[in-house]
């Protein structure tokens, strides 16, 4: 069974930048697919980004051009780089892969204005 383990997540001003890792473990990680998603207080989850096991990318429109996805097979470990954050972005960030249905614990981004 996967365990996904988020870390990265914290405090930043309006502006600034954050990177997001997520380490996999007790699996294969190079052939599968990995996301991002994000919940905000109230609101419903929502995926932030994606990669394919290729490295093709897909993001959501509120984060295109700010934020990049990119995978290390050799660490089996997914990133997320945050820049120009926003307010908006402030939300539990979740690790998460499709195939087995897996999700990481989430860690917060907070970005204050």
């Amino acid at each position: 069974q996967v365990q996904l383990v988020e870390s990265g997540g914290g405090l930043v001003q309006a502006g600034g930048s954050l990177r997001l890792s997520c380490a996999a473990s007790g699996s294969i990680f190079s052939s599968k697919a990995m996301a991002w998603y994000r919940q905000a207080p109230g609101k419903q989850r929502e995926l932030v980004a994606s990669i394919t096991a290729g490295g093709s990318t897909n993001y959501d429109d509120s984060v295109k051009g700010r934020f990049t996805i990119s995978r290390d097979n050799a660490k089996s470990t997914v990133y997320l780089q945050m820049n120009s954050l926003k307010p908006e972005d402030t939300a539990v960030y979740y690790c998460y892969r499709p195939w087995g249905n897996s999700w990481g614990q989430g860690t917060q981004v907070t970005v204050s204005s």
